[in-house]
This record gives C-alpha cells, sequence and structure tokens, in this order.
C-alpha cells in the first residue's frame, strides 16, 4: 500500500536528497506545510512570516519499507533537538517536524520519539513538532532534485553531502541499488 507522509528537517535540498536515495520510496517532493497562506513562494516562506516550514511529500511503499525505518533515517540525519533551526540555516522555516496523514502514523512516530529519548539517542530533548498534515504546497521547480544537480555547490558540498556519508554509512541495507 502506497503512503504519504510529510517530513520537515531544515532545508528541504537536504531532506529529498536523503529520501529520494531509500528503498520503498516512491516520490519525494519538496514543499511547504504547515502556514498560514494559501500558495506561498520561497521567499515569502524565508521571511518566517507564513508560519511555513520546509518538507518533504514522501510516498512510500509500505510492502518495501517501513515508517519506522523512515522515521529513524530522519531523526539520524538531521539535529531534532534544536528548536528552529538546523545549522547556520535559523528561523521558523527550518524546524522540525512530523506532519502524518493517518493515526497509525501518529502512534509510530510517537513510539519511535519515546525510544529515541529513552535510549538517550541524543544528549538533548527532541524537539520535533508531530502534527497532522495540514495543506502542502509543491516548491518551485528550481527546488526539485537540487542536490543531484547541484553536487559542487558549497551549501551541497559543505551540509548534504556529510548527510550522503552517514546515510550510506549507517543505513546502506534501506539504499536503492543506484545509490549503494
Amino acid at each position: 500500500m502506497i503512503k504519504t507522509i510529510y517530513l520537515a528537517g531544515g532545508c528541504f535540498w537536504c531532506t529529498e536528497a536523503v529520501f529520494q536515495r531509500i528503498k520503498g520510496v516512491q516520490s519525494v517532493m519538496p514543499g511547504y506545510i504547515d502556514g498560514k497562506i494559501k500558495n506561498p513562494a520561497y521567499r515569502e516562506v524565508c521571511t518566517g512570516r507564513t508560519g511555513h516550514t520546509e518538507a518533504i511529500s514522501i510516498e512510500y511503499d509500505e510492502g518495501q519499507v517501513q515508517l519506522t525505518d523512515l522515521l529513524l533515517i530522519f531523526f539520524n540525519t538531521h539535529d531534532p533537538t534544536t528548536l528552529n533551526r538546523q545549522g547556520n540555516d535559523v528561523g521558523t522555516q527550518y524546524r522540525s517536524g512530523i506532519y502524518f496523514t493517518d493515526i497509525e502514523q501518529k502512534e509510530i512516530a510517537q513510539m519511535v520519539i519515546k525510544q529515541l529519548t529513552k535510549e538517550a539517542v541524543f544528549k538533548d530533548k527532541i524537539v520535533t513538532e508531530l502534527k497532522e498534515a495540514t495543506p502542502f504546497y509543491e516548491a518551485e521547480q528550481g527546488h526539485h532534485n537540487y542536490f543531484n544537480r547541484n553536487q559542487e555547490q558549497p551549501y551541497c558540498s559543505y551540509v548534504i553531502h556529510p548527510k550522503m556519508e552517514k546515510l550510506k554509512h549507517y543505513f546502506s541495507n534501506h539504499l536503492n541499488e543506484s545509490y549503494e
């Protein structure tokens, strides 16, 4: 069964690149969620005044990948302990969030957060918000497939490449063959 969930882990270029490489993920789309206006533009979201966060829409096949695995990858490829910040990206538009589309997803996310907290995986408290999905707005085409098209850009080299190395090291069993 194909399901959809929305994840926000800072800049959507990073999260898109991570989840494009995972077996069982059917599609990944960058965009904006959890804001106050319809059809926001990147320049508006960047101000922090729309209330949206940069996020990705993930369609995944439950028969090929479990949501628990997707969430463990999510938590381990960004910092879920910093409020409204990922590295040098600062503002509410860079907050950590899981936006579920059904109660089962909510329960699984709660279980994963509880497990990571109990095991003290992170030194600080997880501040990832967990909310029911609101309308998701697709980002402008220039943001789609950004890392794959711009790997030599300084942001990609310094911020996204280390995430790709961590993904290969810790989650190689979840990578599509073309990315192993």
